[in-house]
């Protein structure tokens, strides 16, 4: 770390963890390579947090290297052990638990009401439960399926996993990657984004300080272009998860394709938000507002297109619109905000760029503008509500990323259901209805990785996440992320002499 920059002690407890750098590799903190810093801003004031060196791909390399040199130790430890780690790793993620919130608030901008609640809390949770899970690696029950040969499955951890987690749940995104994979027996080496590296690298740390060897978990912060495309591309890494948009998930394919790597891709959404006419609209304003706005609408299973049933579309606008407006905006760390800012200047003039576009065949209904005053100098964009867009529209179909919803009528059930289906993306979905045949067919009909009924947005360690189209493919969290991070090998026994020489009587004759 070249420069401090100007957060308070009390907004960044943990700035003097990264005065030797913002690289961590087989387990301590260096200095990047690449001879280029990069500044990680609070989003909400413009104000630099810190300046760091760069990762190049001498850094990858390196860590790559530490990953490798940990992987036999760690592989052949028994489930009992890894599980140990893992439970001593949640508790001291626990007692670091305000200084982790702390930080992801300050690089991410978002409420510190949220970080303490949401953000770490499930970071631990999702803890807990690798750490059982790393008991539960299973093959499958042996048998003798050819005469005297006993057969078995056996599962096994992969080797080196190299991945890449977003902006936007740094802190949760590292968990969801590194967690599964090393509770699996894997190494890993994970590179967030530049923006937000700060959390990740306190989540490694604290994995150190509770046990788990050196090497077992690196992290390099660079770009993408240089260290991201180079971890992807590495011939000693074995598998590639990575979290973003789904054109750079294109790139990360086509890099990992060239070395025949096991590929996990959570990518993009759209996520509908569907409202039969016999629902329940104050729960279903009340789900919408929440579902777009959490995390500043920055998730990529938030409620982005509403479509309601006619005879409660204008109601369901109107409402909508209303409690928008009673939304608080300000300080992260301020008890009574409601929402943060977006994570750059530039992801909030992307934003309004969306909606300044939909004026020419939308109705801006609220918001649709960033706020004036103390808050101008931050990213900031007040809450917005567009309505009467045409299915096809660009607001419709593309990814905003932005506290935005859209909200379009529909008629039959049929063509809420057709609507819901009809973008290239298919992560997350809800649906609204006092009727479980009618909410039932649409958890059967809506193609998404995760459909809520009269809910959208929680998640729970137990249970996957993940999409499908052009969401991807493989899944977080839950005992099918573990499966994801493991590798089949069937193991074939010949158990008498007698078998063997007649099965090697059948392909040579007799001799």
């Amino acid at each position: 770390m070249q420069n401090p920059g100007t957060a308070t002690p009390d907004r960044f407890p943990a700035q003097e963890r990264f005065t030797a750098g913002a690289q961590y590799i087989a387990g301590r903190f260096t200095k990047g390579t690449s001879g280029q810093t990069h500044a990680v801003v609070d989003p909400a004031t413009g104000d630099e947090v810190i300046t760091y060196e760069l990762a190049g791909t001498d850094d990858v390399d390196a860590a790559v290297a530490a990953a490798r040199r940990a992987f036999s130790g760690w592989a052949g430890a028994t489930p009992g052990e890894r599980s140990d780690a893992l439970h001593r790793f949640a508790g001291v993620l626990a007692d670091r638990a305000e200084e982790l919130a702390r930080a992801e608030s300050l690089q991410c901008g978002k409420p510190l009401k949220l970080t303490r609640e949401f953000d770490v809390p499930g970071t631990i949770d999702n803890t807990a439960f690798f750490a059982g899970a790393a008991r539960h690696l299973q093959g499958q029950a042996a048998g003798e399926y050819s005469g005297d040969h006993t057969s078995y499955v056996r599962r096994e951890p992969i080797g080196v996993v190299g991945s890449i987690a977003p902006w936007n749940y740094p802190l949760q995104m590292a968990a969801w990657k590194i967690l599964p994979a090393v509770a699996a027996g894997n190494t890993i080496v994970l590179k967030p984004a530049e923006l937000t590296p700060l959390t990740s690298l306190l989540f490694a740390q604290a994995a150190t300080d509770a046990g788990i060897p050196d090497g077992v978990i690196n992290i390099v912060t660079g770009t993408g272009r240089v260290a991201g495309e180079h971890l992807v591309g590495h011939p000693d890494v074995a598998m590639t998860s990575f979290t973003g948009s789904t054109a750079v998930g294109k790139r990360v394919a086509e890099i990992a394709t060239a070395t025949v790597k096991r590929l996990h891709l959570e990518l993009g959404g759209k996520a509908p938000f569907v409202v039969f006419d016999d629902a329940d609209l104050e729960a279903a304003v009340h789900g919408a507002v929440a579902g777009a706005l959490i995390n500043t609408g920055q998730d990529c299973t938030a409620a982005t297109r509403a479509y309601v049933q006619r005879p409660l579309y204008e109601a369901f606008v109107e409402r909508t619109a209303a409690l928008m407006e009673t939304v608080r905006l300000g300080d992260p760390f301020a008890p009574g905000t409601d929402l943060g800012p977006l994570i750059s200047h530039v992801q909030r003039d992307r934003v309004a760029g969306f909606v300044d576009r939909a004026r020419g065949y939308a109705r801006v209904v609220a918001g649709g503008e960033a706020p004036q005053g103390e808050l101008a100098k931050g990213a900031y964009y007040r809450p917005t509500l567009v309505a009467d867009a045409a299915q096809d529209s660009e607001i419709v179909q593309s990814e905003i990323f932005g506290p935005v919803l859209v909200v379009l009528p529909f008629d039959t059930d049929d063509e809420g259901i057709r609507l819901a289906n009809d973008t290239p993306y298919g992560l997350a979905a809800s649906a609204w209805s006092r009727d479980v045949y009618r909410a039932g067919r649409a958890t059967r009909e809506i193609r998404a990785g995760c459909v809520w009924v009269n809910d959208h947005i929680p998640i729970i360690s137990e249970m996957p996440h993940g999409g499908i189209k052009a969401s991807g493919f493989g899944k977080d969290m839950s005992a099918y992320s573990f499966e994801e991070y493991t590798q089949i090998k069937h193991v074939m026994f010949d158990n008498t002499a007698v078998a063997r020489k007649d099965w090697h009587r059948t392909i040579f004759g007799d001799r």
